[in-house]
């Protein structure tokens, strides 16, 4: 992809390399990511993947057009937690039926979650228990090439059927015990040999099949499911770090041996892992947030979050580093993001700044179109109206409101601010300058802390936010 002299770049985890975007078809690329299991809330570390990669949605479709994008983001709701569950509150409904009674909630929850985040809706998000019979056929079809087989009440990937099995983690086959785990089951060909579906026992919920009745396995709903909706080979296949291995190797596994293809996905994108307060994020040290938490509740940092400054404190490192969340680093989220808005302006039909855009295009590079948006937002507190402009659009195009946090600090602001910062105005232009300082004193006391500009006909103008 061009973008006047810039091209989209994306660092391949397949390949280990930075390369130029090119798309199977221009007329709809299409992106899969992975999304949540929906046993319990999703935590912050689950949102990185969601804003980042919709950050890339949006780039594709401003590129592309949006109706020429196509994302799918899946919901696993087939888990043995979830499942047993489901058996256990709703016995006498059909398991898909009770596991969607289990998982409405929270998935309900997410879903309200990543829009507080500023995230477009994927134009795909479907669910692993719709998808049974696909798998089936998939794992079908893999047995029938023998990729698979049999033993032991298992259906079992063979690995050694798939000569560069192991390439996107870039492991050794002989050191690739499954799930890294030590015990290895003498019913295996070879040790890193995957479940594709598994026999339930008569306590166990699970659905029938032509290898008895049972459950999937883990990998196998994403293989069935980016099929239906992106075809034996797309674009782009995205999540988080932690699944290069096992999970996307598995995919590509089950889904290239299963179409005789030389790939599962041209692209593939891994966003780092997040730690909290420098440490790893973990139920026993504490430090466990959901983004509900976040939104809703005074958890972390004695304070409610607006979802549009934990989209930005996400975006501040790049998407593929690690990032330690923190109190600090929201704050400086909410400073910038409140400078920014402060200096914007909408006007319909403005296009976002090319400068962010042709910054974005080199593999997400936040930090950098950051910067882009600072100069703008220079230029527009000095009042060029246009550049004002050029910002509100912008910060559009990237999930920003112009105005949402605009409003919170409206809300938060003493009565009679918009007053009193007219009347220092009037005192100002009456060069009543006393006046107008002890106005400014006594606002400042009450948290408001004024900045005075010239607009682009040299009128003195004053803006004002809530200083916490």
């Amino acid at each position: 992809m061009t973008l006047g002299e810039t091209t989209l770049k994306l660092h391949n985890t397949l390949t280990r390399a930075k390369e130029d975007f090119v798309p199977i078809d221009p007329g709809n690329v299409r992106m899969y990511v992975c999304g949540p299991t929906v046993y319990d809330y999703a935590h912050i570390g689950n949102a990185r993947p969601v804003i980042v990669f919709d950050l890339l949605y949006r780039l594709l479709r401003h590129v592309y057009g949006a109706d020429h994008v196509t994302y799918a983001r899946n919901i696993t709701d087939v888990d043995d937690k979830i499942n047993a569950r489901a058996v256990r509150d709703y016995p006498g409904l059909p398991l898909n039926e009770a596991i969607r009674r289990v998982t409405e909630k929270t998935a309900n929850q997410y879903f309200k979650d990543v829009a507080a985040l500023g995230t477009l809706e994927p134009d795909h998000q479907p669910r692993a228990t719709d998808f049974i019979p696909e798998m089936q056929a998939l794992i079908g079809t893999l047995i029938g090439s023998r990729h698979a087989y049999e033993a032991a009440g298992e259906v079992l990937f063979d690995v050694g059927s798939m000569p560069d099995y192991g390439k996107l983690s870039g492991r050794n086959l002989d050191d690739n015990l499954a799930g890294a785990r030590i015990a290895v089951e003498a019913h295996k060909k070879n040790p890193a040999d995957f479940v594709l579906w598994k026999q339930s026992s008569p306590e166990e919920p699970g659905w029938e099949s032509p290898w008895g009745r049972g459950r999937p396995g883990w990998h196998i709903e994403c293989s069935a499911m980016s099929e239906r909706y992106l075809g034996q080979v797309f674009d782009i296949h995205a999540g988080g770090l932690d699944l290069i291995f096992p999970h996307h190797e598995n995919e590509i596994a089950q889904s290239r041996c299963a179409h005789g293809t030389p790939v599962m996905a041209n692209y593939w994108l891994h966003n780092g892992f997040l730690q909290v307060e420098g440490q790893k994020m973990s139920k026993s040290l504490g430090n466990f947030v959901t983004i509900a938490e976040l939104l809703e509740t005074e958890k972390f940092g004695g304070r409610k979050w607006p979802g549009e400054v934990l989209r930005l404190a996400m975006l501040m490192t790049h998407y593929r580093e690690p990032i330690d969340f923190s109190v600090k680093r929201l704050e400086e989220a909410e400073q910038k993001l409140r400078d920014w808005q402060r200096a914007a302006k909408a006007k319909p039909g403005t296009p976002p700044e090319p400068s962010v855009i042709a910054e974005l295009a080199d593999d997400l590079n936040f930090h950098r179109a950051a910067v882009a948006l600072d100069v703008i937002a220079r230029k527009a507190n000095r009042g060029t109206e246009t550049a004002a402009n050029c910002l509100a659009a912008t910060l559009e195009f990237l999930g920003f409101s112009v105005d949402a946090l605009l409003k919170v600090a409206a809300a938060d602001a003493p009565e009679g601010v918009e007053q009193a910062v007219a009347a220092r105005l009037a005192a100002l232009n009456a060069k009543d300058f006393a006046k107008a300082d002890t106005i400014r004193a006594q606002l400042l006391t009450q948290g408001v802390q004024l900045m005075d500009y010239k607009d682009e006909t040299g009128q003195r103008q004053t803006r004002w936010e809530v200083v916490r």
